[in-house]
C-alpha cells in the first residue's frame, strides 16, 4: 500500500467528517505523537502556529489543554493570536484507538459553549509500511459541523496532519 499524501475526507450523517491518512510509522509511534506534549508541541496546528502550552493527563476523565499561537505575520489579523482547546478523554485503547471531546476554552480550561464541541474517535490501525489513521469527527448538529468546515478546519487539519508526516521520522 503507498502512503496518502494528502488527507481523505468524507461526511457521514451530516454530522460526522471523517478523515483518513497513511503515515509511515509504526502505530505505537504515532499513538504516541498524538498523546505526549514532547510529541505534540512539534505537529499541533496548522502551519504557521506554534503550540505553546500543552499539557496532557491521559486517562479517562483527563484533560488536554493546549493553545496554539499565530507566529507568521503573513497571516494577518491571525498574527499573535492565541486559540485555546481542551480535550476531554473518554477512551484510550493504547496504541489502536483514542476518544476524546474536543472543546475550545480559554487559558483556564473553562469552556465556550458558544463554539461547538467535537467527539473525536480516533483509531490507529497497522497496514504494511505504516499506520492508517481514521478520524471521526462528530458533532451535536449539521449546523455545527457547517460552522467549522465554514472557519477553515479542513484546511487547518489537513496542514496539521502534514506536519505529523514530518514529525513521525525524527
Amino acid at each position: 500500500m503507498t502512503h496518502a499524501a494528502t488527507l481523505d475526507h468524507r461526511i457521514e450523517d451530516a454530522r460526522t467528517l471523517v478523515l483518513d491518512r497513511t503515515f509511515a510509522a509504526t502505530p505505537e509511534r504515532v499513538f504516541a505523537a498524538f498523546t505526549q506534549p514532547e510529541h505534540l508541541r512539534h505537529w499541533w496546528g496548522p502551519r504557521g502556529w506554534t503550540l505553546t502550552y500543552c499539557t496532557v493527563d491521559l486517562r479517562p476523565g483527563g484533560r488536554w489543554h493546549y493553545c496554539m499561537t499565530c507566529q507568521d505575520p503573513a497571516q494577518g489579523d491571525f498574527y499573535g493570536m492565541n486559540s485555546w482547546g481542551l480535550g476531554v478523554y473518554e477512551h484510550i485503547g493504547a496504541p489502536t484507538r483514542l476518544t476524546y471531546t474536543d472543546h475550545f476554552s480559554d487559558e483556564q480550561g473553562a469552556v465556550n459553549d458558544q463554539m461547538p464541541a467535537t467527539l473525536t474517535d480516533l483509531t490507529f490501525e497497522a497496514v504494511p509500511g505504516g499506520t492508517r489513521v481514521t478520524s471521526r469527527s462528530t458533532y451535536v448538529r449539521p449546523e455545527d459541523l457547517q460552522a467549522v468546515l465554514d472557519m477553515g478546519m479542513l484546511q487547518g487539519i489537513s496542514e496539521t496532519w502534514d506536519r505529523l508526516a514530518e514529525h513521525l521520522p525524527g
